[in-house]
């Protein structure tokens, strides 16, 4: 398969469809130099589980749009005008965020806020490597140096330099979070879990010292990473809805979250991509030292903060198990969403009783 064969994107899901000629007119009225005689094509990109991401193709032109997903949305959730705001402000300092071309709030047009943004092309790795590329042990390592790299260096932005010092508070960060992803979970819970209280009373009874604020992606994980057709650097890094000011460490937190290693628990290894625990990739423990080596900062909290990504991400799984439940979506492979909600609820208790 050559670099230009790569196909990333699925025909559109039935019912997320967009209604194509009000777009057409809408892009071909706003975006200078395009085609009024080039059909609109649309493909949608199957990976995720919040918003919804296209790409648009108009003649020569090809974009990304984003809007949020289908039925209600938690408050201040999925705000396309923040995300849009937020790609302006990191894209001159760091060009793995796509340049933002153009938002409207305008629900009239495919029936809710959306952005445009810049199509970038590489390898994501979500379950598995692309077709045609092998995993070798010195891969594995390599990229797990590089999302590193990565992080360490999008923590190292000055953003008092950026348009985002005026829409962030840092002070305080951490407490907020954790008060607030509790609250997320009181307000979305369709069952009683075992241990949640005692977890939750954890979490709020032991927030550390933040380090000096930096800005943070907030989502950082391996399936929002895109790489060059070598593998040589990450070109791509992608969903910033979650992004702010705050403790980098939590931003680390969020990246071990979603990394599986070999010995976790099976219902754990079976809810994610099992791509890291492949010959060569760096264990949590190894990444944990090797940021801490980049950047310069004390990590000994790191245990807080991975029991409080895994918190995290069962409430978010329990948010989109929600809408199923009442019927606001229609996408089944949210059916068993609960599930995850509840593994993840026990590997956050795991964490807090033991190290990482």
């Amino acid at each position: 398969m050559t670099n230009n064969e790569h196909i990333d994107t699925i025909p559109v899901r039935k019912g997320e469809e967009l209604n194509t000629d009000r777009l057409d007119a809408f892009l071909i009225e706003n975006i200078e130099g395009l085609s009024k005689e080039a059909p609109l094509e649309i493909e949608q990109f199957p990976a995720g589980a919040s918003n919804l991401t296209y790409q648009i193709r108009k003649g020569e032109w090809e974009a990304v749009l984003r809007r949020p997903p289908l039925g209600p949305v938690a408050p201040k959730a999925h705000d396309m005008g923040r995300e849009y705001t937020i790609l302006k402000a990191i894209h001159p300092y760091f060009k793995q965020a796509p340049e933002a071309y153009l938002y409207t709030d305008n629900t009239d047009i495919i029936g809710s806020p959306f952005l445009i943004m810049e199509r970038k092309r590489g390898y994501v790795i979500d379950t598995k490597f692309p077709d045609g590329v092998t995993p070798t042990e010195q891969l594995g390592r390599h990229i797990s140096e590089k999302m590193i790299d990565t992080l360490v260096a999008l923590h190292s932005i000055d953003y008092r330099k950026t348009e985002i010092k005026n829409m962030v508070k840092p002070e305080g960060f951490i407490e907020r979070q954790v008060r607030g992803w509790i609250e997320r979970y009181e307000r979305s819970k369709t069952e009683e879990i075992k241990g949640v209280d005692e977890l939750t009373k954890w979490l709020a009874s032991r927030i550390p010292n933040s380090p000096p604020p930096t800005i943070i992606h907030y989502d950082f994980k391996l399936n929002n990473t895109m790489f060059d057709f070598s593998f040589e650097n990450v070109i791509g890094l992608f969903d910033w809805e979650m992004t702010t000011v705050g403790d980098p460490l939590a931003d680390l937190g969020v990246m071990l979250g979603y990394w599986v290693q070999e010995d976790d628990p099976e219902e754990i290894k079976g809810n994610r991509s099992n791509v890291t625990t492949l010959p060569g990739f760096m264990t949590r423990e190894e990444i944990v030292e090797d940021y801490a080596k980049k950047s310069g900062r004390d990590v000994s909290n790191i245990q807080f903060y991975l029991a409080f990504a895994y918190f995290k991400n069962a409430v978010i799984a329990q948010q989109i198990y929600y809408r199923y439940k009442r019927g606001q979506t229609q996408d089944e492979r949210f059916a068993t969403f609960n599930q995850h909600t509840f593994n993840l609820i026990q590997q956050a208790r795991r964490t807090a009783a033991n190290k990482i």
